[in-house]
């Protein structure tokens, strides 16, 4: 639920219906975060393919490193619902808990492994200090090996995690312990 009207999905006609299918389908279910577009269904399917595309699709970067910036940028945003639901998704990467603790609080990211920790200290910089970014910032992200390719894809997914932070903070998407699970594929 938010603060706004949602179509439920057995509410749900036309393009919106058959997206809402094509989720239930291949997910299980809706998303709060997705359900929150159903007044603009276009949206929901663009926002869902570029989801897809950066989250999904083929790059240089590990699912679990993907799923490790969605995490400290929305703790650094202060959305626990992207921090849950990404922490959740992230778990099926990575079996520490303590490595979790310390991405989902942003905090020491320091100590974590170098290249995931290069990675993750890049994207909190560019969400919370944007205009401070510099072209020598990128420096430490390809002396740990990543390509221009990869260093792409880090950005896309942090502008689009700051993007869908800012949607849930702003109409007050709610996660609960039923909506963070059963999801068939996350």
């Amino acid at each position: 639920m938010s603060w706004i009207e949602e179509v439920e999905v057995s509410e749900a006609e036309g393009k919106l219906a058959e997206t809402y299918a094509a989720l239930v389908k291949q997910r299980g279910k809706v998303s709060n975060i997705l359900k929150v577009h159903s007044l603009n269904p276009d949206a929901m399917s663009n926002h869902l393919d570029l989801y897809m595309t950066i989250m999904f699709g083929k790059s240089g970067l590990s699912r679990a490193e993907r799923e490790a910036i969605a995490v400290v940028v929305s703790a650094s945003n202060d959305c626990d619902y992207c921090v849950n639901h990404h922490a959740e998704a992230l778990r099926r990467y990575i079996k520490d808990e303590e490595i979790i603790n310390l991405l989902m609080s942003a905090d020491g990211l320091e100590t974590l492994e170098p290249r995931l920790s290069n990675i993750v200290r890049h994207a909190e910089k560019l969400t919370t200090a944007p205009g401070a970014m510099t072209e020598s910032d990128l420096g430490e992200l390809r002396a740990e090996g990543l390509s221009d390719s990869d260093i792409l894809d880090i950005t896309l997914i942090v502008g689009y995690f700051n993007f869908v932070n800012r949607i849930a903070l702003g109409l007050g998407v709610a996660f609960s312990g039923d909506e963070m699970s059963g999801y068939l594929n996350d």
